[in-house]
């Protein structure tokens, strides 16, 4: 994708998510965590969060890292295209008492990659259904995992590749270059068992994965070596 369309799409995508945030704010308020994101938390609790450092990649309003901060987490790192679910996760953060724990980045993850810290988990919530290039997302998050990469994208079923072709029409119409994204989910996990990761936990719903990687114990040893 040219620099230009790949800029044009990060910015109708932080307007579309930003338009969008007062009613992830709202939805979580009235019904908690959807039945995949208890999932990843859980899945993410089975590998140890007591004092980890967290990352989340399209982290919206903050609530997955902000309740893993609550219940252990030592702190987290928050980077989303939106400014308006950064300013609402920044309030969350302050209301809760985390603000001194978290810190929030505004931008395209794999254009900040190079300004990030290592993280012992990093988590990938609906965001590679979000991006064109999903090896270039996964490179840059797996470059900053030192223990675990926690993730869940779309199924690939049927009626979600004609929902995502619907909707990629409906953006058309409104001149959006934002577009949804369904992602061989046997290429990503291919690509992560390749890049010294082994996969430790697979959930489902009915669109969503949930699966969460660990690094292999060699390659952590030889990381610490270095």
């Amino acid at each position: 994708m040219p620099a230009s369309c790949c800029a044009q799409s990060n910015a109708d995508t932080g307007k579309l998510f930003s338009w969008m945030a007062g009613l992830h704010r709202v939805r979580h308020r009235l019904f908690g965590f959807e039945k995949n994101q208890r999932q990843l938390l859980d899945a993410i609790r089975a590998q140890g969060i007591a004092d980890a450092t967290l990352l989340e990649v399209g982290s919206g309003t903050g609530a997955l890292h902000q309740r893993l901060l609550f219940e252990g987490a030592a702190s987290a790192v928050g980077v989303d295209l939106s400014q308006r679910m950064l300013d609402i996760a920044r309030r969350q953060a302050d209301q809760g008492g985390l603000a001194p724990r978290v810190d929030y980045r505004q931008g395209d993850f794999v254009q900040l990659v190079d300004q990030i810290a290592t993280a012992d988990i990093t988590i990938l919530d609906k965001v590679v259904c979000c991006y064109p290039d999903w090896q270039a997302l996964m490179d840059a998050t797996l470059s900053r995992t030192g223990r675990v990469c926690a993730l869940t994208y779309p199924r690939d079923r049927r009626v979600l590749r004609v929902g995502i072709r619907i909707m990629s029409k409906l953006l058309d119409l409104l001149h959006c270059c934002y577009r949804p994204y369904l992602h061989d989910p046997a290429q990503i996990r291919a690509h992560l068992l390749a890049q010294g990761f082994e996969l430790a936990i697979e959930k489902h719903t009915g669109s969503w994965l949930t699966e969460v990687y660990v690094r292999c114990e060699q390659d952590i040893s030889q990381g610490s070596a270095e």
